[in-house]
């Protein structure tokens, strides 16, 4: 016999236990409890089943969640800011520095060229007894008040050798306002006979440095078989005159004339009318310890020139 309530309280079990009302809910609903405290396995953003809360975002693990943190579009603006700064500063200093050096470029041309701080106000002039410095200073044709930067040294100084009795000139600025000019005169080596009388003074390359109308003591006399106009860059007057400025002193005094038939058979006459055939410019220590002791033969007539040979008459 069927119970007339009982559909009913199936039903209404079937309910209860959906609830959470059946007999084993509170025991389930207790562990569920436990289990979820102790795991704490899902994250904010998610539900327990470990799907997202609709509205919650969740961040990446590494990444910072917490209210410090900035996302990377804020990030990438103020970066962009920074750079743009840095290199306007870099373009600032180069141009500062390139202004810079404009103007001190322009204040160095200025002071140069254009103004009167660094021009020409004295002239100095060394090693001259020959040539008068009104000579010197004419040739150099520099005049006072030009830019010291303007002077070219070098054309001055072969203005300068132009003078007959100049060997070589040196010409050098002297900052901020002067010119220095080192002369090296000639220096004559014989004496030879002039072709309207008196003497020519002859140096080592045939230049006539100065004329006496008297014959010079310190100077030997040189015979010539060209001109005095045509020995100059003579290598028979060189030779002679390389000779004699290696001779020592007390020999080189007593020589009173001076003949080269070649350059290696250079000749001179001593006082007393003594020759001695010399040779070339070579040995002269060796020769004039040979002419020492040939001169105590009293002979007249000594050569020396050939290395081992000694000739005496």
């Amino acid at each position: 016999m069927t119970d007339p309530s009982g559909p009913s309280r199936e039903a209404n079990a079937s309910r209860y236990e959906a609830a959470g009302g059946s007999p084993t809910s509170g025991v389930n609903a207790v562990y569920d409890a436990h289990r979820v405290s102790a795991d704490s396995a899902f994250l904010p953003g998610e539900s327990m089943a470990g799907e997202s809360v609709p509205g919650e975002s969740v961040p990446d693990e590494g990444e910072d969640a917490g209210p410090a943190a900035v996302p990377g579009s804020a990030k990438r603006p103020r970066s962009r800011s920074r750079g743009r700064s840095a290199r306007q500063r870099r373009s600032w200093r180069l141009t500062f520095f390139a202004l810079a050096l404009a103007g001190v470029v322009a204040l160095a041309v200025w002071a140069l060229f254009g103004s009167r701080l660094l021009v020409v106000r004295s002239v100095v002039i060394t090693g001259t007894k020959l040539v008068p410095r009104s000579e010197v200073l004419a040739a150099a044709g520099v005049e006072p008040g030009m830019p010291l930067i303007e002077v070219n040294a070098a054309q001055v100084a072969s203005r300068i050798d132009a003078i007959r009795q100049v060997r070589s000139a040196q010409v050098t600025r002297s900052w901020p306002d002067r010119l220095v000019i080192v002369v090296t005169e000639r220096t004559p080596a014989v004496a030879v006979t002039a072709p309207g009388g008196g003497w020519d003074m002859v140096d080592a390359d045939g230049v006539i440095v100065r004329w006496a109308t008297s014959h010079p003591a310190s100077l030997p006399v040189y015979t010539a078989t060209v001109p005095v106009t045509s020995l100059r860059g003579d290598p028979d007057l060189s030779a002679a005159a390389a000779v004699l400025a290696g001779l020592p002193a007390q020999l080189k005094g007593s020589v009173k004339s001076v003949t080269a038939p070649s350059p290696d058979q250079v000749t001179f006459q001593l006082s007393g009318g003594i020759t001695v055939v010399w040779g070339g410019a070579d040995r002269t220590a060796a020769k004039a310890q040979e002419l020492t002791a040939l001169e105590r033969t009293g002979s007249h007539y000594y050569d020396v020139s050939a290395a081992g040979v000694l000739v005496t008459k």
